[in-house]
């Protein structure tokens, strides 16, 4: 029995999913038939051909063009069923993919708030820098104003220093 493979290691209308699994499909009228999924690929590829048959697909088309439409029907294996372990467990890791990226948003969040009251202490120190070289400036103005001291003498002043 000769087998028609597309390249290094799929059948036609087979495609491996991430879990490891294969699923096989068909197309009719441009519409796609989901034949279901199997454990191997080799299983896939006869659920193809036992659906190929009936939909007069040429003996090309076929993953195993030697085998006669009754015996590919014969051979198909069921598709494989999900089980309620199978639900659970996929619950399970969707609950823990959802908790990584609400992980994931409180983290970003946090560092946009640490990083915005960073920035609000860098403007509050400059601020108040303002502030006290601004009271500085008008109390060395009020103290010229009252001292008796000139603004030359000051020069003078510094001269001597």
């Amino acid at each position: 029995m000769s087998i028609r493979r597309l390249g290094a290691s799929d059948f036609r209308g087979v495609r491996e999913r991430r879990s490891g699994a294969f699923s096989s499909e068909i197309w009719f009228h441009e519409k796609r038939l989901i034949l279901g999924t199997f454990d191997t690929a080799e299983e896939a590829a006869r659920a193809h051909d036992a659906a190929a048959w009936p939909l007069l697909r040429p003996r090309r088309d076929m993953n195993f063009p030697d085998v006669a439409s009754q015996r590919a029907q014969d051979q198909a294996p069921l598709p494989r069923l999900f089980t309620d372990e199978d639900r659970r467990v996929h619950r399970r890791r969707q609950r823990r993919l959802a908790i990584a990226e609400m992980d994931v948003q409180t983290l970003v969040l946090w560092q946009r708030r640490l990083e915005r009251d960073a920035r609000r202490r860098e403007r509050a120190a400059y601020r108040e820098d303002k502030r006290s070289r601004k009271q500085a400036a008008q109390l060395k103005l009020k103290l010229r104003e009252t001292s008796g001291w000139d603004f030359e003498d000051e020069q003078h002043a510094d001269a001597y220093i």
